[in-house]
Order: C-alpha cells, then sequence, then structure tokens
C-alpha cells in the first residue's frame, strides 16, 4: 500500500508543489519509493527500496510538465516496485488486488512479476488490444479485479494520464494551472490547492504523447526482506509443542488454577466468576444512533473507524455503513506486525463498502530492530509479566487517530473493541491484582499506569537487554494509549451486543479470509499473536482465548463444555504466524524454540476460600 501523489501542467511551482505532496506520502510508508516522469522525448521511470526524499535527491525531474510517485508501504516484498510498467503501459497503485489469478485467466495472459498491480496495465493492455478506448480501461479493470484499486496509470502512446478509484483513496485539486493528485485530501489543501474533489469517476489527463519505450532505472540496497514469505509446513513444526498438565478448573468458567491471584469457593467456583460484572449488556443502539446526528455531514466523510482489518473492526466497519448510514473514513495504523492476511481483508472490506482508507505507517525496520532487542532481553530472562512488552510498538495507533482527525477535520471515533477481550492475566504475571471494576479492555489513569511501570522495571532490571533505543517508544505508546485525554470516542459494542456468530456471519457476504493455521477468527491478521499465545501455552497452560472463552460463558454466550472444547483448538500452535513472526525479526526458529521450551512451567497453586 502506498501513498499517490502528482501533477500536470505548465504554471508555476509543479515541480515543488508535487514534493510537498510527496513527504506527505511518506506518511503511508517509507519502505519503498517511486518516480516518473517525461524528459527529452520519453518517460523515466525510476524505483528504489528507500526512502522517497532520498530517491529524489538523485534525479532531477523539474523540466517536466508531468511528474507522479508513490511512497510506500511494502506489502508483497521488495522484488518488485512501482511504478510497474507492462506493454509501455506505467501504474502506480495504492491497494491490493486480491484475485490475481483469475484476471490472469480472463485476459488470456501470464504474470512476469510477482507484485498484483501488474494485472492493472495488462488489463489496460488488453482493452487497448481490442480496439478500446482508454476511458474504457477502468472498468473493465473494476469488472475485474477485487480489491482496492487506487491508481494512476500513464499511457503515453496515447497521451494520457488516467486517474481512478473504487474506494475513494485518491483526491485531485488544482493550483496555478496545474492538476494536482494525492491519496488523501489533506495533502492537497495543505498546499493550496482549489476544487478539490474525491476521485469518485475516472479522471483522464493530457499528457506528452511519446512513442518511445519508458526507460526504467531501479535502484536497490541490500535490505532485510520486510516481508517474509509465509512458511510451508515442515518437519520443525514438530519443535512447537506443550505436554498436558492435570490442571484444576473453575467448575463454571474455564480458568485454571495457574491464572495470576486465582482462588477457588467450595463449589469450585473462581474468584474472577464471582467478581464478573456483565460487559456485554448494551445500551440501545437507537441511543448511538441519537448521538450520530450530531456528527454527520449529509453524504459527506463523518467518522474516522479505527481499522485493522480484523474480525471486530472489519465488523465494525460493515456496521458504520450498511446499518448506521455514516459515511466513514477506515484508519489504519500499521507497526511492523499486520499480516499479508490482514491486510487482504483490509483491502477486502474497504473495496466491498467504497471506504477510503488512510494509513499511517510506522517506521517498519526500526519497529522490528525494537521488537528484536527486546525479545533477544526476554529470552535470557524469560518473566511471564513482561511478554507485553512484544506489543508496545502497536500503542502509537491511539497517537495517530488524532493526527487523522486534525487532517480531515473529522471529530467522530467509532471504535470496535470486543468488550470481552480482557486479559487480567498479561499484568497479572507482574505481581499486579485483576481490577475487576476496570470497565475498559485497556486499563487507563496515571496511578495504574504508574504502578505498572514500577512493576515492569523491576523485572526489566533482571534483564539489562531492556534497555535499548525502544524504551522512548514503549513508553510514549503507553502514554498515548492510557494516559492522553480522548474526546468524541465512541464504542460501537456499547450499543449493540457482541455477537460472535452474528459477526461471522457477516463477514461471510465479504468472503472475509480467515487463516491456515487456526480455526479461529480473533487475531488472525495479527504477526505477534501466535508467537506470545505459544509462551502463555507452553509456560501457563492457558492463553487469552480461554480468558476470552472464560468471558462468554459468564455471559451466558457459550458453555463450559463447549468453551474446553474450542480453546483445545484454540491453544494449538500456531506454526506459520510464528515462523512468519520470527522471520520478520531475523531470528532463528529452532534456537528460539527450544530456549523457550526450556523454560520452567508454572506451579499450580489453587486455593480454597
Amino acid at each position: 500500500m502506498c501513498g499517490i501523489f502528482g501533477g500536470v501542467g505548465d504554471g508555476p511551482g509543479l515541480l515543488s508543489d508535487i514534493m510537498r505532496l510527496s513527504r506527505h506520502a511518506r506518511q503511508r510508508g517509507t519502505d519503498s519509493s517511486g518516480l516518473i516522469f517525461s524528459d527529452v522525448g520519453r518517460f523515466h521511470a525510476y524505483r528504489a527500496d528507500f526512502d522517497i526524499q532520498q530517491l529524489r535527491r538523485r534525479l532531477n525531474p523539474s523540466p517536466s510538465r508531468v511528474v507522479a510517485g508513490h511512497s510506500r508501504l511494502v506489502t508483497h516484498g521488495l522484488q518488485d516496485n512501482q511504478p510497474v510498467i507492462r506493454d509501455d503501459i506505467a501504474v502506480i497503485h495504492n491497494g491490493i488486488i486480491l484475485n490475481t489469478d483469475s484476471v490472469w485467466s480472463a485476459i488470456h495472459s501470464q504474470p512476469r512479476l510477482a507484485i498484483d498491480t501488474e494485472v492493472l496495465p495488462a488489463i489496460a493492455a488488453d482493452v487497448l488490444g481490442a480496439n478500446g478506448q482508454v476511458a474504457d480501461i477502468p472498468a473493465r479493470i473494476w469488472d475485474l479485479c477485487e480489491g482496492t484499486v487506487n491508481c494512476a496509470m500513464f499511457i503515453p502512446r496515447h497521451g494520457k494520464l488516467l486517474l481512478f478509484s473504487n474506494n475513494g483513496s485518491l483526491y485531485v485539486g488544482e493550483k496555478n494551472g496545474n492538476v494536482l493528485f494525492s491519496s488523501e485530501m489533506y495533502p492537497l489543501s495543505d498546499i493550496g490547492c482549489i476544487n478539490i474533489r474525491q476521485v469518485e469517476e475516472p479522471v483522464v489527463l493530457d499528457i506528452p504523447v511519446v512513442q518511445q519505450k519508458i526507460r526504467v532505472t531501479d535502484f536497490r540496497l541490500e535490505r532485510l526482506n520486510l516481508v517474509p514469505p509465509l512458511p510451508v509446513r515442515s518437519s520443525e513444526e514438530a519443535l512447537l509443542s506443550f505436554p498436558e498438565r492435570e490442571m484444576r478448573r473453575c467448575s463454571r468458567c474455564i480458568l485454571p488454577e495457574t491464572m495470576p491471584f486465582i482462588s477457588f469457593d467450595d463449589s469450585g467456583i473462581c474468584n474472577y466468576c464471582h467478581a464478573y460484572v456483565p460487559r456485554n449488556a448494551s445500551r440501545p443502539l437507537a441511543e448511538l444512533q441519537d448521538i450520530l446526528q450530531n456528527y454527520k455531514r449529509h453524504g459527506e466523510r463523518d467518522t474516522i473507524l479505527p481499522f485493522s482489518g480484523g474480525r471486530d473492526s472489519s465488523f465494525g466497519l460493515h456496521v458504520a455503513v450498511e446499518v448506521l448510514g455514516l459515511k466513514p473514513i477506515a484508519y489504519t495504523y500499521d507497526w511492523g506486525m499486520v499480516t499479508d492476511l490482514g491486510r487482504r481483508n483490509i483491502s477486502r472490506m474497504c473495496a466491498a463498502l467504497g471506504v477510503e482508507n488512510i494509513i499511517v505507517a510506522a517506521d517498519i525496520e526500526k519497529k522490528r530492530r525494537n521488537i528484536r532487542k527486546n525479545l533477544e532481553a526476554w529470552l535470557k530472562s524469560p518473566h511471564l509479566g513482561m511478554v507485553s512488552i512484544l506489543t508496545a510498538g502497536d500503542k502509537h495507533f491511539f497517537k495517530h487517530v488524532e493526527t487523522v482527525k486534525k487532517q480531515t477535520g473529522i471529530n467522530l471515533n467509532l471504535w470496535s473493541i470486543n468488550p470481552l477481550e480482557v486479559t487480567h492475566f498479561k499484568s497479572g504475571f507482574l505481581g499486579i491484582p485483576p481490577d475487576f471494576e476496570e470497565q475498559s479492555v485497556y486499563s487507563s489513569g496515571v496511578s495504574k499506569q504508574v504502578r505498572y511501570h514500577s512493576r515492569r522495571l523491576g523485572a526489566m532490571l533482571q534483564s539489562p537487554g531492556y534497555f535499548n533505543t525502544s524504551l522512548w517508544d514503549t513508553l510514549s505508546g503507553e502514554y498515548y494509549r492510557s494516559a492522553q485525554a480522548k474526546t468524541d470516542y465512541y464504542h460501537l459494542f456499547d450499543y449493540m451486543r457482541w455477537d460472535e456468530k452474528e459477526i461471522d456471519s457477516a463477514l461471510n457476504q465479504y468472503s472475509w479470509e480467515t487463516a491456515e493455521d487456526t480455526s479461529t477468527t480473533w487475531r488472525i491478521g495479527d504477526g505477534t499473536a501466535g508467537f506470545y499465545n505459544y509462551i502463555y501455552a507452553r509456560v501457563a497452560g492457558f492463553t487469552e482465548h480461554d480468558t476470552f472463552r472464560s468471558n462468554q460463558i459468564r455471559e451466558g454466550d457459550i458453555t463450559r463444555a463447549a468453551a474446553l472444547k474450542m480453546v483445545q483448538d484454540e491453544n494449538q500452535p500456531r506454526y506459520q504466524n510464528i515462523r512468519w513472526y520470527l522471520d520478520a525479526l531475523g531470528l532463528d526458529f529452532q534456537e528460539t524454540i527450544v530456549t523457550i521450551n526450556k523454560i520452567p512451567a508454572v506451579q499450580l497453586h489453587s486455593s480454597a476460600r
């Protein structure tokens, strides 16, 4: 996924405005970049596996009256970059095409590259080869392709530049007689454009007619592959195992005696059950609809919906559009552990619902270096209370909601957090007793955070490797998640009951994709979940699935027998997810898993009151 930018015209300031747009595009990722422009009777395309600013310093497109480019969050590796050239048609594409195999079959052609974008110029060439018109190309692409397609397509031999989008993540504006375009509205507004509009119908712009082939230059660095392939099953999978343990479990829910601070009464019912207050008893949906009337903008974008592509946020997007009648922007924060499965579901949902998707991408390499440093420190002194530090990097999700609010002028946030995803044990293993009065999934408040981090500091002192360059990233993320004041935040599941069957049924109509290595639909687009749940299962004998299913039992949604059967399957090691995670971090699978397997199991400590 990338930020597209560019412009066409003879007016003053074209290049400087386009370069300012390129800096805005970096918000969507800096893993790779590309530029295309006309010069001396031909078009030149430059592709690089580094930042657009670094690429810009190497080039001089100043004489050109047409310049475009991208700054990219890598989704399919670094081998094939954009602009993608085929049949002398150049394409810059923001999105993911989900059905490339069927597209190639439909146009009776074969791919030459690994990147999904290649089907777009191939379709265009097929249309033009059948005596079709340039204006016919977008309709044919929309007819054949599944997934998001936001595209700047250069056809030099016809002297045309096509701009088109099927979910609204492309805008055009005007300045000094020039036409400029960007993946978002804000950059165009920031440089002073007028007549800014969302590309809902294809835009055809005139560019120089050039018969010479597009000249392509690639710049490559020796870098770690940011998108390791999903591994196939292999013999090393046998390393992933945990012995069955005879553990006492609550007679009402399924929490085991290794759960921190658990105790049982004479009937075998745990204190978590006794203290439980129903979380899934929602207020009337009509109450939320009344609130939303204050935010709706009559056909204009009116809502920011934080969107990971996971099960609950995908359902939330469905409800926002189809039930509540909102016109949301789906906001995604990619911190380096969103898998291609998660990104495909983002593409699938946004395309189907016609929803603009604003992506804010972290420095992926930096985030993964931070994770690796913390994991290496953890492996030297394993502590179950410190496992959560491996996911500290995703907390800037909350920071950039405010960024998107400022850029769009939209205040309303509608979150789709599952109210049953409460995991007291993650801080419990730090020695912090459960706060049964906590009403949110994430604990908040300065005093709670001070207590939490003081306990975490004690654990960190056992392994000095934790004191690394990731500390500020971790602490600032926690601040934005838990301490920063939040306004205009609403939670969908405060107003409608969370129902797993209803959610799965709704997502089936979008052909929402599930994982190959697990039966659960929870956290399957998260590259970290399989790994940390393996640690909990191996050492403590349970995972977050046990706590989630226990909450469902308490809500009356499932029986205890059904929950036990579910977690027996859901807690099985996810080899593909775990191997992908360690490959992404550059850590050896066998060495890491052998170290985890040697960690002593949590001692059984059941008590009765």
